[in-house]
């Protein structure tokens, strides 16, 4: 088999591989976890159901891998949140407040799949590693910013999550004008703030 044909296998086999990924996604969003199988995957991606199984060898791998996109998502708007930010307390509480609000309003149905497939780690131990990556990877990036008491970060990233959680439940989800107060006082001993 020449190269090009070996490479184009590959990625299509990439591009299979990810459509899968993201219809996981999907059906979590639409369906919670509860609807997740090889036959609603396989529909939702278009593919034979017998390619769920060729990639994954069962539904656990399936949300192993789902879960670790979603930590790679999150990398990725730490990132972004990163190049947008001057690294200044008052100014990195105000991002964090707009970007949890893009996650209540925008990303709402992502952000509760994400929960649910985070919650469904407390069932199967498979999915712990990943469920936990979320956790350890943002607390790395505080711990790469900023010089505090380890307490103290996951203080601040367990209260962000009951934010979320709250906010997915409000009647009328919040903004970034309601998320800033309470982000204030939670990054005080995190970040150094200005004011």
């Amino acid at each position: 088999m020449s190269p090009e044909r070996a490479d184009g296998r590959r990625l299509k086999g990439e591009r299979r591989r990810r459509a899968i990924l993201d219809a996981a996604l999907r059906v979590v969003e639409r369906d919670g976890v509860a609807g997740v199988s090889h036959r609603a995957i396989a529909r939702e991606a278009g593919v034979p159901p017998a390619s769920i199984a060729y990639y994954f060898a069962g539904i656990d791998e399936l949300l192993v891998a789902t879960l670790v996109e979603s930590a790679d998502l999150l990398v990725g708007d730490i990132a972004r949140m990163r190049e947008r930010t001057p690294p200044e307390g008052r100014a990195w509480v105000r991002t964090i407040a707009e970007n949890l609000a893009m996650m209540i309003d925008e990303r709402r149905a992502r952000t509760i799949a994400e929960y649910e497939l985070y919650l469904l780690a407390a069932r199967r131990p498979a999915l712990r590693p990943a469920a936990r990556r979320w956790f350890e990877i943002a607390t790395g990036e505080v711990d790469r910013a900023v010089d505090v008491d380890p307490a103290a970060i996951k203080a601040v990233l367990a209260a962000i999550d009951g934010l979320l959680l709250q906010a997915l439940i409000a009647e009328h989800p919040p903004g970034a004008d309601d998320f800033e107060p309470a982000l204030r006082h939670l990054l005080r001993p995190v970040l150094a703030d200005d004011g």
